[in-house]
């Protein structure tokens, strides 16, 4: 082998990184999403408590998510385990 990556090593690359930052993108937007309806009912004077009950359990699952999944792209991208 001449050690560079074949066209189709190269695509499944950019797939792994692809949906990396895809998985990046969507959780951070929705713990975005979840703080602006916090903000906005603390604004309108509501309740918040329903908001944050739910941005509780939400926001530290949605980021124990995206550890997992970048850690697992990341592993993929790393080339796995070499032993």
């Amino acid at each position: 082998m001449n050690g560079r990556p074949s066209p189709f090593d190269r695509a499944v690359r950019a797939c792994q990184w692809a949906i990396a930052s895809l998985t990046l993108v969507f959780i951070t937007s929705i713990v975005l999403w979840i703080a602006h309806l916090i903000r906005t009912a603390w604004r309108l004077g509501d309740v918040p408590s329903a908001s944050i009950g739910i941005s509780l359990v939400a926001i530290p699952v949605f980021l124990t998510l995206l550890g997992v999944g970048l850690s697992v792209f990341w592993g993929l991208l790393r080339g796995g385990d070499r032993r």
